[in-house]
């Protein structure tokens, strides 16, 4: 009876057996996963055999996959971009250093043909003092130099390359620019060209050598270095024999008549001359100058003239000035340095043919001449007073002109400060006044500007 009491209870209160549930295909019943097992490596080619009788070896086995076989999972179809990518970028470098090559050996050629000349004049040439002489038949030559005793020639950027010479008398010093086609950016050559087609404010792209001569005028002592205490105790006596580079000063150029609007455009020296052509000169040449007189005494000489006509079209100009390329704006722009401003200016086109010293056989007279005029000019560039007089007229109105601009210019700051200063005075003298005050104080001010305004109409009318 009790045994039958016990299993009544635990019917009552024991968990019934349910039936299973039916699977919601909406969720997976993650309980009932496999759990994951490695996957079996087949034995691959890469188990050999060393001999027909020998088991194989128990080499690592690697999974076969097309990730190390790039043959197997890529095609030529999947390098079609970069086929039409790659001959562009081989174009492009090829021009690069072609143009660079070529524009070196057009320098090469030019100092190669000048090199002989300069060296007879000057002392030392190029930028390692004094080397041996250069043969003008072999451009090559010219750029190699005996263990970094100094180039010629210094090549500033790809189109751009630079000389120097010093020690002669007259002449301080000499630099030399020779400005090429960009021909290592075939694209940027191009566009500049058909800027300067359609813009006229555009510069042509042009290759042309530009000299300048730095002349002493009599400034040996400041310009000339000291290298030694003793140089600087005996310098007196260093100079003393010297005899004098003074000339005076005046603005002079022969030009191409096509480079001569430009030329006036560009310089301010040049925009103090006058035009004039001359009976010697052929009609694409003419002369500008700030007085005849000076014009008849430079073409003294047939040498200059016949130079400029055996260059032809290649010359552009010379010009002989005292005064800045830039105009001044400022009195301090006119003063005299240390060092003269007296300089001399050739410009010369380049041959489109010139990667051989013989191509400049026509403008390496008019060169020669040029290294050589500041004597000329030392021995007769003294003018009549008459002319010099009317010389430093015209240099006295440009410093009256520039004392005018610094007086307004001045006088304006005076202005402007005076006013602030005021204005200061009267804000602290507002802010010092109660409410009433500055009311009557504004109102009172406004009157006063009404009062002016009335004054300045009745004057007009």
């Amino acid at each position: 009876m009790a045994k039958k009491a016990v299993d009544y209870l635990q019917g009552i209160f024991a968990p019934k057996p349910t039936p299973s549930q039916s699977i919601d295909d909406d969720f997976g019943d993650f309980a009932a996963a496999p759990d994951p097992s490695p996957a079996s490596i087949t034995p691959s080619a890469s188990t050999f055999v060393t001999d027909g009788s020998t088991a194989p070896t128990s080499a690592p086995l690697i999974p076969y996959t097309k990730w190390y076989r790039v043959w197997e999972r890529t095609s030529p179809r999947d390098f079609y971009q970069e086929a039409v990518i790659m001959p562009f970028i081989i174009l492009i470098v090829g021009l690069h250093i072609w143009g660079r090559k070529k524009n070196r050996r057009k320098a090469r050629a030019w100092i190669a043909a000048h090199a002989p000349a300069m060296e007879k004049e000057f002392a030392v040439v190029g930028y390692g003092g004094r080397r041996s002489s250069v043969s003008a038949d072999n451009g090559d030559e010219v750029d190699e130099d005996a263990k970094g005793k100094g180039n010629l020639m210094r090549e500033k950027t790809a189109m751009e390359f630079t000389s120097y010479a010093t020690g002669r008398l007259n002449v301080a010093s000499l630099e030399l620019k020779l400005s090429l086609y960009k021909r290592y950016n075939p694209l940027t050559l191009v566009l500049e060209s058909a800027l300067s087609f359609l813009f006229e404010s555009v510069t042509q792209p042009a290759e042309r050598m530009e000299a300048t001569s730095y002349v002493f005028d009599g400034k040996e002592r400041d310009v000339v270095p000291v290298r030694s205490k003793s140089e600087l105790d005996n310098k007196d006596a260093r100079f003393k024999g010297l005899p004098s580079s003074n000339f005076d000063n005046f603005v002079w150029a022969l030009v191409h008549k096509e480079r001569m609007k430009r030329l006036r455009d560009n310089r301010y020296d040049i925009s103090l001359t006058a035009t004039r052509d001359h009976a010697k000169l052929p009609p694409w040449l003419t002369t500008m100058s700030e007085s005849a007189e000076i014009t008849e005494q430079m073409l003294r000489s047939e040498e200059l003239v016949k130079a400029a006509k055996e260059a032809g079209d290649a010359f552009e100009y010379l010009v002989i000035s005292d005064q800045p390329q830039e105009k001044p704006n400022k009195l301090a722009d006119l003063e005299v340095p240390i060092a003269s401003r007296k300089r001399i200016y050739l410009s010369l086109s380049l041959p489109a043919k010139s990667t051989h010293p013989s191509a400049y056989k026509t403008t390496l007279p008019l060169f020669t001449h040029f290294l050589r005029l500041a004597d000329t000019l030392v021995s007769h560039a003294h003018f009549r007073p008459e002319v010099t007089k009317k010389i430093k007229n015209t240099r006295e109105e440009e410093v009256k002109k520039l004392r005018t601009k610094d007086e307004s210019e001045k006088a304006d700051e005076r202005r402007l400060e005076s006013e602030k200063r005021k204005k200061g005075e009267r804000d602290a003298k507002v802010k010092g006044l109660s409410a009433e005050e500055q009311r009557k104080f504004l109102e009172r001010e406004r009157e006063r500007e009404i009062r002016k305004g009335e004054k300045k109409m009745s004057r007009k009318a």
